[in-house]
């Protein structure tokens, strides 16, 4: 990738970032992950470009680090595409890395909000862009899918493994979303494994 290529559309993320992330040679989602990745160990150490300037602990997760993830997933670059699984399980690590949250509620907003979004393109429902979806503004009741039965179930049981494995207990997050993608319409079959995130 050149260097005013996909780079150039993240430069409003920070020049820090964009230079510690380097030039991968893909496409913008795969800058986004990248990103995203760098964000996940600065939560994990407390050091890195998503952290200078400021006493940052490990394994915290503060509210500059929930507005870095917003600037990423809600870049230019991407702003129109779906969340793609890959953006969705580094959302995963990120918050499988936070034990301990000092941002109000902000990085859950998101997270819950991504999943859903990639849930609503996995199962071909239309969503709104990334900047309207994701906002804190925006309602996730106002475009997420209402029917579990329109769900594409495959990606349905990707979430509730990527739950079970890596939530850490967030009660906030498995309560907003499995209630987005309706457990009670689920399949009695598919309950236990819901029901195995601490639901």
């Amino acid at each position: 990738m050149e260097e005013n290529g996909t780079m150039s559309a993240f430069v409003g993320i920070s020049d820090k970032l964009i230079g510690a992330v380097g030039t991968p040679k893909s496409g913008d989602q795969d800058v986004a992950i990248y990103a995203l990745g760098i964000v996940r160990d600065g939560v994990i150490t407390g050091e890195d470009p998503t952290t200078r300037g400021r006493i940052h602990f490990s394994r915290t997760l503060d509210a500059q680090d929930a507005a870095w993830c917003t600037r990423i997933l809600t870049a230019m670059a991407v702003a129109d595409q779906p969340v793609s699984r890959a953006e969705a399980e580094a959302l995963f690590e990120i918050n499988a890395a936070a034990a301990e949250r000092i941002d109000d509620g902000q990085f859950d907003d998101l997270f819950a909000k991504a999943i859903v979004h990639h849930l609503a393109a996995a199962s071909g429902m239309p969503a709104p862009s990334r900047t309207i979806a994701l906002s804190p503004d925006t309602s996730i009741e106002s475009w997420a899918p209402s029917r579990a039965a329109d769900l594409n179930m495959e990606a349905v049981e990707w979430i509730a493994s990527q739950m079970r494995r890596k939530l850490r207990g967030n009660r906030t997050v498995i309560g907003l979303v499995a209630a987005i993608i309706g457990v009670a319409a689920l399949p009695m079959t598919q309950l236990p494994n819901l029901f195995d995130i601490g639901m």
